[in-house]
């Protein structure tokens, strides 16, 4: 960036609030800042101007008489005074200042740590303002690394991924992106494609050396067939690692859907090990959603109860919903079951003894509307979205419960006595982390010390690349023109390029860098 762009200053520490560091918002208003009461606070600059503000603050001592400017040593700890412009003292400090290039944004950077109450974070980023300093914008601090080259985009996505994980794993996952793991791999990938982009012009400008560029009748790596499978085959499994990251990052939801009285809001108390639904007897006693957080060993789980299902639609058919409110709430209960990421069918499992075991033979031995459930997101749809729960085992104890029911992974528990709900747990645990995509003979296990894994933008755009091959994977078979080929390689060079932000738009890193929050 020019030296001559102004210098912006925030506070980087956690607080909430619009307009407020941790939090993304307008960076409007000082006064719009809400402190969480930490116990520090941070004030950072950035910029050409960072020294001059923070030697026109800082004070060693305070006196009558105003001090000389503090000649800092970079990167050095010192121990002071901020004061106002009226050099009226606001907080005893440590502050540092750090030149540029060396620093997170590649330009001159200085810090005030001092206590973390929200009037002394607002008078002392005031101070900043009123001292020469621009309130920073959402992510400006990590755009300018961008800009100046010290992070690529995939990085610079990664600060915010780390910040927001809710899980280790999703930290762990974030730092692997930040050192540059992802980057190493798109990188490859860009050369890899630069490789066939070159052969490819060179048949444009030489046609009778076609053959031999392309190595059309030529196995082995040299191949440009063989070369392009490559490069589709690491792009599916960048893409593959994303979904199976997704509930490490961002969490899951999974929605308890059955008869009335098959014992889901017991089975989501029991859960939780609290009381957080009503139970009772009476049918129905559900109407609305009522939704909760749960740690499944590490993954964080939205648990979502759902109306139970009344056989038949008759208003005259005594199973129907017993008012509109409560047909509301199963409608309701549709949406949310087409959003969720599971959806633990709860059956009685009473129901289905023959013997001492549980079996059934088809959906059709199933109520309709649980039969309905099963066929939209069971194994006849591939969505494998739909978990078993045989709840109940407790009327039933010697009963042999299946690994699968119709297809689909089952476990007994016991929503009353709560036997079963550890099992349970890991069993849905598994399947959480196994993606739909990789349920098919694939574990779905990451290895977090390692894993280059992409986000959702850089995923789209790792599919549009992946689009642009495949469709230039056929073409080539069919003796396409090279000039014509190369269009196709061309658009997929530059989606790689958006990926990492060696070639993007105003408007892509508009979009990245509004969802940060102020001060990073």
């Amino acid at each position: 960036m020019p030296d001559s762009a102004p210098t912006i200053a925030a506070i980087s520490t956690a607080v909430t609030g619009p307009g407020s560091a941790g939090t993304p918002g307008t960076a409007g208003s000082i006064n719009s800042a809400r402190s969480a009461g930490g116990g520090i606070g941070i004030v950072r600059l950035s910029g050409a101007e960072a020294l001059r503000i923070l030697q026109n603050l800082f004070s060693k001592k305070i006196g009558p008489e105003p001090a000389p400017p503090f000649a800092f040593t970079p990167r050095r700890m010192e121990h002071g005074w901020i004061c106002d412009a009226g050099a009226f003292p606001l907080d005893e400090v440590l502050a540092v200042f750090m030149p540029g290039p060396h620093t997170f944004t590649g330009e001159d950077v200085a810090e005030i740590h001092c206590h973390g109450g929200k009037a002394v974070l607002q008078a002392i980023l005031g101070a900043t303002v009123a001292s020469g300093a621009r309130l920073a914008a959402p992510g400006e601090f990590t755009r300018r690394a961008f800009l100046n080259g010290r992070l690529d985009l995939s990085q610079a996505e990664a600060v915010a991924e780390m910040i927001s994980a809710p899980t280790l794993q999703g930290v762990y996952l974030a730092r692997n992106k930040l050192e540059g793991r992802l980057s190493g791999i798109l990188n490859e990938l860009r050369a890899e494609l630069d490789v066939l982009r070159a052969r490819l012009y060179l048949c444009i400008d030489f046609p009778d050396e076609a053959d031999e560029a392309l190595a059309r009748h030529k196995g082995g790596d040299g191949d440009f067939m063989a070369r392009l499978d490559g490069i589709i085959a690491r792009i599916t499994e960048l893409i593959l690692a994303y979904e199976r990251a997704c509930v490490w990052r961002e969490g899951a939801r999974a929605a308890l859907a059955g008869q009335v009285n098959v014992g889901k809001s017991s089975l989501l108390n029991a859960l939780l090990g609290r009381k957080r639904a009503l139970v009772s007897a009476s049918p129905g006693t559900t109407r609305d959603f009522i939704e909760e957080a749960l740690n499944l060993g590490g993954i964080p789980l939205r648990l979502v109860d759902t109306a139970g299902f009344r056989a038949g639609a008759d208003s005259l058919d005594p199973h129907a919903p017993a008012d509109a409110l409560e047909a509301e709430g199963m409608d309701f209960a549709q949406e949310i079951f087409a959003e969720a990421d599971l959806i633990l069918l709860v059956l009685e499992a009473g129901k289905f003894l023959q013997g001492r075991l549980i079996r059934v033979d088809g959906p059709e031995d199933l109520d309709r509307e649980s039969a309905a459930v099963f066929n939209r997101y069971g194994p006849p749809s591939r969505n494998n979205k739909l978990f078993i729960v045989l709840n109940k085992m407790d009327l039933c104890p010697a009963c042999a419960v299946p690994e699968e029911f119709l297809g689909c992974p089952c476990q007994g528990v016991s929503a009353r006595t709560g036997s079963g709900l550890d099992n349970l747990a890991e069993s849905l645990r598994r399947f959480i982390v196994s993606p739909p995509s990789s349920r098919d003979g694939d574990n779905g296990a990451l290895d977090f010390s390692s894993a280059a894994v992409p986000g959702l933008r850089q995923t789209l755009k790792l599919k549009e690349v992946k689009a642009e091959l495949s469709a230039l994977k056929n073409e080539f078979k069919g003796d396409i023109p090279a000039d014509l080929l190369s269009v196709r390689l061309d658009s997929a060079a530059a989606y790689l390029a958006d990926v990492t932000g060696a070639s993007c738009s105003e408007e892509i890193l508009d979009q990245v860098f509004a969802g940060f929050c102020i001060g990073k």
